[in-house]
């Protein structure tokens, strides 16, 4: 079992599969891509340096013998790998693993999801920051919104279920959207998560008719204001909703869920490592403290102890503020959130 220096057990590993996107959300990755953000925060990687399928199987496979058993597929996007369902099924098939879940913006779900529900795929958790076409499109920069709401509904077909909701709150932006968010739990049986905006690698200026990046932090504190009038009641997480704070609105079939590492942040109860694509592990999504692993697990030599070297860097809990950006030497892109 892997245990932290602090005694959180670790259950939960989090795989970015690729950093490349078919999106440029501006909180996310500039317009351009990686390669025109500064050194520090990367470019793309190259390709033969992300690990196959046989090699996350081999570094999921220690990781089930370490105690974890739920594991998320993150990128970049993840339906852009051109193996996903693969990874999903090889994955799913590994003793104590008992779930296998996916993060995604929902653009090439349609075409996948029930694909990816026989492979073993338990749920999804769908990136969607504005109920607005047009704004949906400036955020995102190009997302078409009629795709996520087909792939959300092919998500329901393939009972990919319960289907999660992320909001990413900034201000100026699409915090005036909080109530039409909260609504949608009153007639769909969906967990919206309203998450605080992070400093990371997102600093930059992204664009004319966004919010300057002091500007943009809209607390949880102030989330719970906006939408006072729904008489919020605190109910239990479903399983597998992690850090988010849940309430629902009385009646409905969904929950609303806050997720605020700056605000009231969750490290005490933090279960989880992370894996980039390139095949480094790394104790927290803020502190750059990473272990590569990709050439044991290309030439087959045992993992455990680089998993138990992540384990013991794990801090007592983060470092963020709002006011300074974060150093975690890559985007959130390159981390999988």
């Amino acid at each position: 079992m892997f245990i932290d220096p602090f005694g959180r057990a670790i259950t939960y590993l989090r795989i970015s599969v690729t950093d490349r996107c078919n999106l440029r959300c501006v909180y996310c990755m500039p317009k351009e891509g990686l390669s025109k953000i500064p050194p520090q925060a990367g470019q793309w990687q190259v390709r033969s340096d992300q690990l196959s399928v046989e090699e996350i199987v081999r570094v999921v496979e220690t990781a089930a013998k370490g105690g974890v058993n739920r594991i998320r597929l993150t990128g970049g996007e993840p339906l852009v790998h051109p193996q996903v369902v693969e990874i999903v099924r090889r994955i799913a098939s590994i003793p104590g693993i008992e779930e296998v879940s996916l993060t995604t913006n929902a653009m090439l779900l349609e075409r996948l999801a029930q694909p990816l529900a026989d492979a073993g795929l338990k749920r999804v958790n769908i990136s969607l920051d504005s109920l607005d076409i047009d704004k949906f499109k400036r955020i995102t920069r190009g997302g078409d919104l009629n795709r996520v709401w087909k792939g959300i509904a092919a998500a329901e077909r393939a009972r990919l279920a319960p289907l999660k909701l992320n909001t990413v709150i900034v201000r100026g932006l699409n915090a005036d959207e909080l109530p039409a968010f909260a609504r949608l739990t009153m007639e769909n049986d969906w967990h919206v998560r309203f998450i605080e905006v992070m400093p990371i690698g997102n600093a930059q200026d992204w664009g004319e008719g966004f919010p300057a990046p002091r500007e943009r932090y809209f607390s949880v504190q102030e989330m719970g204001v906006a939408l006072s009038t729904f008489d919020l009641q605190p109910v239990t997480a479903p399983a597998g909703n992690g850090p988010a704070r849940t309430y629902k609105i009385p009646g409905a079939r969904g929950t609303i869920g806050f997720i605020s590492p700056l605000g009231e942040h969750f490290c005490e109860s933090c279960n989880r490592l992370r894996l980039t694509s390139d095949g480094k592990l790394r104790s927290c999504l803020v502190i750059p403290n990473e272990v590569s692993l990709r050439e044991a697990a290309r030439t087959g030599k045992p993992l455990e102890k680089y998993f138990y070297q992540a384990v013991a860097n794990k801090p007592k809990q983060h470092n963020m503020c709002v006011s300074m950006p974060t150093d975690t030497q890559r985007g959130m892109s390159q981390l999988g959130g």
